[in-house]
């Protein structure tokens, strides 16, 4: 069981609860009761979905030889479960496909509650979960917004929907700002990867276009990300206390000029990688906190 619960990255499941708690905060902020149910499903529908992709990723890079070829480390390269342990591959497999069918279930619950409108950010879910480490990994800019389209867009507006029965642009905006991080997150997770991708046939960004405009992009999106706060507080999307989620804002600029510097070797300061996940993690949550504790 310790081989399946590592191939699931709980440390890497953070992330989903701060992606719901954003979305729910849209509530609080409108002044809208929580309806507690809803909510507990709506996270535990999203932590399948993570497990699913995680495991499913870790069965399918085993299977295809990456794992044996990659340098690990807390944040790239896999989690090294099933090197380690290679007869729970059917268990790692099994795993995946359990949590991928209850999410789908819950997610047909809410079609049953909310009728048609809720299905489209479900199919489009399902359909990342399944795709995203046989095929998007192959397809250079879609692999490079997928995970901000799942983690960010998916996640906030479809627990916003799911917590109210509607959609709003309020939601979409405030979704944008885990979508720019989490696809810089994921595009520094692949460098210390790349000369392994290029092994077993994968074509994301980095190996598509180069390190240095990989750089650019993650520039951008940080840029970005600063940005649709600004524009959010301007347009009174966001409250004026949404400042404080500038503050972790600096450790991208940290982690950018580190980028630059040592280009593919950035894996040799693990320092700038948990920069980068403290960045991904810190920002939505601080959104979210200003949100609950503002009122329209």
């Amino acid at each position: 069981m310790n081989t399946v619960l590592k191939s699931m990255r709980p440390s890497f499941l953070l992330l989903t609860p701060i992606c719901v708690l954003l979305g729910g905060s849209f509530l609080a902020y409108n002044q809208i009761e929580v309806n507690i149910f809803y909510a507990f499903l709506a996270t535990v529908g999203a932590l399948f979905a993570h497990i699913s992709v995680n495991t499913l990723n870790e069965y399918t890079d085993f299977k295809s030889g990456l794992d044996l070829m990659t340098k690990r480390t807390d944040f790239s390269g896999g989690s090294g479960a099933l090197p380690d342990n290679p007869h729970m591959l059917n268990w790692v497999l099994l795993t995946g496909v359990v949590s991928l069918l209850l999410t789908s279930f819950i997610g047909l619950f809410f079609v049953w509650q909310f009728g048609l409108a809720i299905l489209p950010i479900g199919l489009v879910g399902i359909l990342l979960v399944i795709t995203y480490t046989r095929w998007i990994n192959r397809i250079p800019w879609l692999c490079l917004i997928s995970p901000g389209l799942g983690f960010g867009v998916l996640m906030v507006v479809g627990t916003q929907f799911i917590l109210t029965g509607y959609y709003t642009l309020q939601s979409f905006v405030i979704a944008l700002v885990p979508f720019f991080l989490i696809n810089n997150l994921l595009l520094l997770n692949q460098y210390p990867d790349i000369e392994a991708d290029k092994k077993v046939g994968r074509n994301h960004f980095p190996i598509a276009f180069g390190i240095d405009r990989s750089n650019v992009v993650y520039g951008l999106f940080a840029i970005a990300t600063v940005v649709v706060i600004s524009i959010g507080i301007y347009l009174s999307y966001l409250p004026a206390m949404a400042v404080i989620a500038f503050i972790p804002m600096p450790l991208a600029l940290l982690v950018w000029l580190n980028m630059v510097k040592h280009k593919e070797s950035i894996a040799s300061y693990p320092q700038f990688l948990a920069a980068n996940v403290a960045t991904s993690l810190l920002v939505p949550l601080l959104l979210a906190i200003s949100l609950m504790i503002s009122e329209i």
